[in-house]
C-alpha cells in the first residue's frame, strides 16, 4: 500500500476548484534561484513523481532548473522522501511539496 500524507491543512490557491487536488510545491536556495519564484501550485496530481514532473513540464528545456532537481532532496512536508519511492508515496489536497538543494553550511 502506497504511504500517504493527509495530516497537511488545505489550502486555498487559484488551481482550487471541485474535486481537485492542488499541491504546493516550495523551493529553497538554488531551487528558488532556478525556478525564479518561491513556489508553484500544481493541480490534479496524487504522487510525489507527478508534482516533480508538473512543475518540470512548466520549465521544459530548462537546463538548470532540470539539473538543480535532479540533485534536491524532497520533502512532504516535513518528511523525506526517497528517489525511489517518487511514484508510490501519495500526495493529497494541500500537501506542501519542499524542493531543498544540497547547501554547505552547518
Amino acid at each position: 500500500m502506497p504511504e500517504t500524507r493527509s495530516d497537511l491543512t488545505s489550502r486555498e490557491t487559484a488551481d482550487t476548484g471541485p474535486g481537485r487536488t492542488t499541491v504546493t510545491v516550495r523551493y529553497w536556495a538554488a531551487a528558488r534561484a532556478a525556478a525564479g519564484r518561491v513556489e508553484d501550485s500544481v493541480a490534479d496530481v496524487t504522487t510525489v513523481q507527478q508534482v516533480l514532473d508538473a512543475v518540470l513540464a512548466r520549465r521544459a528545456g530548462d537546463a538548470r532548473f532540470e539539473r538543480v532537481l535532479a540533485i534536491s532532496s524532497v520533502l512532504v512536508g516535513d518528511q523525506p522522501v526517497r528517489r525511489d519511492a517518487f511514484q508510490t508515496v501519495r500526495v493529497s489536497a494541500g500537501d506542501v511539496v519542499e524542493i531543498l538543494p544540497p547547501f554547505a553550511g552547518g
